[in-house]
């Protein structure tokens, strides 16, 4: 009986399920085909991204392998970012029309008035809403090709990404690597090429180009609007060098060590001009229905942003820079993780603050590079320099090979011949009223000259990168923006090919030496058989007021490297100094000084010669200094430090500082003998 019961409950309950489900089966059956399509949609799309990233992949692994060739053979004629690039141009032929992907578009309705294109569109589709998203402007005659953009659509990255991904190591690189020694000793004439220059260039490209867009428009030859601030703008991305093929080449050839300084210093800085001048020229806005006449008041307050910007920029890296004091050495891992993410988060507080992320992040390199470092543990040192140094490898090459591949891939190319041959023109002429008048007041008050062969190098060496390509391509909503995005296209190509490829065939027609030591003497004019070094007498008399109260106040400050407060300050500042010492600071000197106990002396002097300086001490800790040229204990320890670096040597009685490279050794130079 209770079994033919439960047989019957089970009937009843089967008999139920069925009722509801053929009462419910459409909607059910609708709903599940609906998730089903949608899953396989999303598996698809998943594919898709997959294959489109493994082609980025697979170019820098090519380029990779074949940069391992070129330096195995010893080739010079090509740089691996014009490799990259050439890479990237024959895969996007093969995208552009040797695959094609249809996109999935049924049922497209083209009647849709709406005023303005919303970013979000919510659409009620029988009772269910769904979200769309803008995805970029169709020119009208590439509605019925709609279906065949999918996979070009897939490879075109959105601009954002090269400004809050790739850029940051890049330029956090050039900071961080930036050598002091001969920076400072040209540190006028950089400021001046990537200050002075670059508003030049900018404003003379830009003049140049409004006229070749008046013809343009007189001729009939221009296809929409194009006013004189576009000019200025597309001056202003122009003007950004990246001479990064030869500055390459230099380091490989040993070429003089002040040319180098000065093409690498003036790249580092005028792409942060460039930024800023860019936005600058961008934000005028004149009263008044028209926003393109000129108004002296718009004009400065177009100056007024510029300056506030870079200022403002310029603080927030320094401070982000001094405040990354980490204490956790004892955990490597985790101090070099922290010192990354403080880097980078450097570029992402300036940007979201309304300030110029490349400028606030090459400062934090820089105040990173001369006072964190300091506190890093040697582990940490060493990954540090090699992380940024693998990331900006790999974002450089990644920037040009997509360069290469959005010559075919971007779908709105604007390509004017008469716009183009304008800009080659414009840029050329643009370089050399940068370089050849400033250089030229530049030696009125320098003792090493520039040369005019090295000015003729520098002339050559203006090549444009990924700087130039990434402020381009940022906005390319106008007819204008894109005619500017394509010829900055032509014109790094042109650069890195032509005139990166025929570096080395211009070192030797300028006769330009190679194989230079940096350790030796390498100014430009100094006479053969002089032993002294120029630093002193080319660095500026402000530069060695901060030298002095930076090496004598803020390393002891900020650095556990640096002697401590207590030897600086006066013996009033007693407990203040005390105070803010760090612990570290007293412990590496006591630990300098057991460590280097063979070098401290029981009695006797010890005589100091540098150059025609001799510097004497005796056990006391009294010194004395004797000959003609001697110019302060002040001066020497400048001139020593932009020699050699970071170390010192604790000997009875004096501390004696001998800063020196990463790279070099104690004692290399001849001229520097310690004589007991």
């Amino acid at each position: 009986m209770a079994t033919r019961t439960l047989w019957l409950l089970l009937l009843v309950s089967l008999s139920v399920c069925i009722c509801v489900c053929r009462a419910s089966s459409p909607q059910e059956e609708d709903s599940a085909m609906e998730n089903i399509v949608t899953e396989k949609k999303a598996e698809e799309s998943h594919r898709q991204d997959s294959a489109d990233l493994l082609i980025f992949i697979m170019l820098l692994t090519l380029t990779i392998l074949t940069i391992w060739l070129f330096k195995h053979r010893r080739f010079r004629f090509l740089h691996e970012t014009g490799l990259a690039m050439i890479y990237g141009l024959l895969v996007g032929v093969v995208l552009r029309y040797g695959i094609h992907v249809p996109r999935d578009v049924s049922n497209v309705t083209l009647s849709c008035h709406v005023n303005a294109s919303p970013a979000t569109i919510l659409v009620n589709v029988s009772g269910k809403f769904y979200e769309y998203t803008l995805k970029g402007e169709i020119s009208a005659n590439e509605v019925n090709d709609v279906q065949d953009n999918e996979m070009l659509r897939k490879v075109t990255f959105d601009p954002e990404v090269f400004f809050n991904i790739l850029l940051p190591p890049i330029i956090f690189h050039a900071g961080y690597s930036l050598k002091r020694r001969h920076f400072f000793r040209n540190m006028g004439s950089i400021l001046a090429y990537a200050f002075l220059g670059t508003v030049i260039s900018c404003f003379i490209i830009g003049l140049l180009m409004y006229g070749c867009v008046m013809l343009m428009k007189r001729v009939g030859q221009l296809g929409g609007d194009f006013f004189f601030t576009d000019c200025l703008f597309f001056g202003a991305i122009v003007s950004a060098t990246d001479p990064v093929t030869v500055l390459a080449i230099f380091n490989e050839l040993q070429v003089d060590v002040d040319l180098y300084a000065l093409l690498f210093g003036e790249s580092v800085l005028n792409d942060a001009v460039a930024v800023v001048l860019s936005s600058s020229i961008v934000a005028y806005q004149p009263q008044g229905d028209n926003s393109h006449t000129f108004e002296v008041m718009a004009l400065l307050k177009s100056f007024g942003i510029f300056l506030g910007v870079f200022s403002g920029s310029f603080a927030l890296g320094v401070a982000t820079g001094v405040v990354t004091f980490t204490k956790l050495r004892d955990f490597q891992l985790l101090e070099t993780a922290l010192f990354f993410l403080m880097s980078w988060s450097t570029f992402l507080l300036a940007e979201a603050c309304g300030f110029t992320g490349v400028v606030a992040v090459l400062f934090c390199g820089i105040t990173q590079a001369h006072y964190t470092y300091n506190n890093l543990s040697s582990e940490s040192q060493d990954r540090t320099k090699q992380l940024f140094e693998l990331l900006n490898f790999l974002a450089e090459n990644f920037i040009f090979s997509y360069m290469g591949l959005t010559l075919f891939t971007f779908q709105n190319h604007v390509f004017n011949p008469m716009f183009i041959v304008g800009a080659f023109l414009a840029v050329f002429l643009g370089r050399a009223a940068n370089i050849y008048p400033l250089s030229f007041l530049l030696n009125l008050g320098r003792r090493n000259k520039i040369r005019s062969n090295f000015q003729h190098m520098m002339m050559f060496a203006g090549l444009r990168g990924a700087m130039t390509f990434a402020l381009s391509i940022r906005d390319t909503a106008t007819y204008a923006r894109r005619m500017m995005f394509s010829t900055t296209l032509l014109v790094v190509f042109f650069t890195v090919w032509i005139c990166g490829g025929g570096t080395t065939q211009m070192l030797s027609c300028q006769r330009i030496r190679v194989g230079v030591d940096s350790d030796q003497d390498n100014s430009m004019s100094i006479a053969e058989g002089s032993e002294r070094r120029s630093t002193k007498q080319e660095s500026a008399w402000l530069f060695r007021i901060w030298y002095n109260f930076d090496h004598n106040y803020l390393k002891p400050i900020l650095t556990h490297s640096g002697p401590p407060l207590t030897a600086t300050l006066p013996p009033c500042c007693g407990p203040l100094a005390r105070f803010l010492t760090s612990p570290q600071a007293f412990e590496n000197e006591c630990q300098l000084k057991n460590d280097d106990s063979d070098l401290i002396l029981t009695d006797g002097d010890i005589n100091l010669t540098y150059g025609d300086i001799t510097v004497s001490t005796d056990a006391t800790g009294a010194h004395t200094s004797s000959g003609a040229a001697f110019a302060g204990s002040a001066s020497d320890d400048l001139d020593r430090e932009l020699t050699f670096g970071d170390h010192e040597l604790v000997m009875r009685g004096t501390r004696l500082v001998l800063p020196m490279d990463d790279s070099e050794l104690p004692f290399t130079d001849p001229h520097h003998r310690l004589r007991m």
